[in-house]
């Protein structure tokens, strides 16, 4: 499939917002009733790590009467489903559940290169067993071991329907032999690869969980450290995290004003004939008029989000 033969959906699916993904288990039935009325930008219903070997199937089927039975009223929110590992027990089964589900996109996990990211998909293609569905459906993959970091950037151009890519910065940390840390330095030049090889393939790019909810002051300098990386938005593991780190990702009026102001002087150079401009004694390159509408864009996209959620 050619760059021009990538369906409409899965072009939208990449630049659709995604400051927050929260994840709920698919076995804790109050947690999935909740999600439908939290302001988060998508919902990752996990039946990975949130969910023990024995209780698997006793999610799948809590998440499959809530999603076909109980038809909850959704307000703009992506619906993910985050299924196991490739080689395990329960991939096929995961499969079959989103064949049936009406979800958004499909997460997968345990992916350390572009051949398990292929062999992934097209097993999924086989199960949807229905063309026109599985190309429009978007595909998404974490990145959690170091082996995956060196292949993101193969991993991000496996699939024509690949819209994001997810860090999953406990475990790689973990698999890094990282001790705890609020900087993570050890994890800064992870974290640029994968900013790195979302932006190469034009896809959608979100950091890893802040894992104590307890510490507020902590996860909103994480936050703010996510989006000076680059990234589009940061996984959620509780609601209390949402308020701050849709804000962290927000753009603000004073930086709206900038970029109006310099899409108003890169505009006036062009009627003169110049392809730059300067701006309070700074030099403004071509590139800055680009970045200056994609996130007056942005910002228009996170405000019907929030229109779509107050209205609904």
């Amino acid at each position: 499939m050619t760059a021009a033969a990538v369906p409409e959906s899965i072009r939208q699916a990449r630049q659709r917002p995604r400051r927050t993904l929260l994840y709920v288990s698919a076995d804790i039935q109050r947690h999935i009733d909740k999600a439908p009325q939290l302001p988060t930008d998508a919902i990752i219903y996990d039946l990975h790590e949130s969910i023990a070997a024995e209780f698997k199937e006793r999610g799948r089927q809590r998440l499959r009467l809530h999603l076909l039975e109980d038809t909850p009223h959704f307000r703009g929110q992506e619906r993910i489903l985050r299924v196991n590992p490739l080689h395990s027990e329960w991939f096929a089964d995961d499969l079959a559940l989103a064949a049936a589900l009406p979800i958004d996109a499909v997460l997968f996990t345990g992916i350390s290169g572009p051949d398990e990211m292929r062999v992934a998909a097209g097993q999924l293609k086989r199960a949807i067993d229905d063309e026109e569905r599985s190309a429009k459906l978007p595909l998404m993959a974490m990145i959690e071991s170091p082996l995956a970091v060196l292949n993101a950037e193969k991993i991000a151009a496996a699939d024509p329907r690949m819209a994001c890519i997810i860090v999953s910065t406990a475990n790689l940390a973990t698999s890094m032999h990282l001790p705890p840390s609020q900087e993570r330095t050890g994890l800064f030049s992870s974290l640029a690869l994968v900013v790195l090889a979302a932006r190469a393939h034009g896809i959608g790019v979100a950091d890893g969980a802040h894992l104590d909810i307890t510490e507020p002051t902590d996860c909103e300098y994480a936050c703010r450290q996510s989006r000076d990386f680059g990234f589009d938005g940061k996984a959620v593991i509780h609601p209390v995290q949402l308020a701050y780190t849709n804000d962290a990702f927000t753009p603000k009026p004073k930086d709206l004003e900038r970029k109006r102001r310099i899409i108003q002087l890169m505009e006036e150079a062009r009627t003169h004939g110049r392809s730059y401009a300067m701006m309070d004694s700074r030099l403004l390159q071509p590139s800055e008029l680009d970045a200056a509408h994609r996130c007056l864009d942005f910002s228009e996209a996170v405000a019907a989000r929030k229109r779509a959620f107050e209205e609904e």
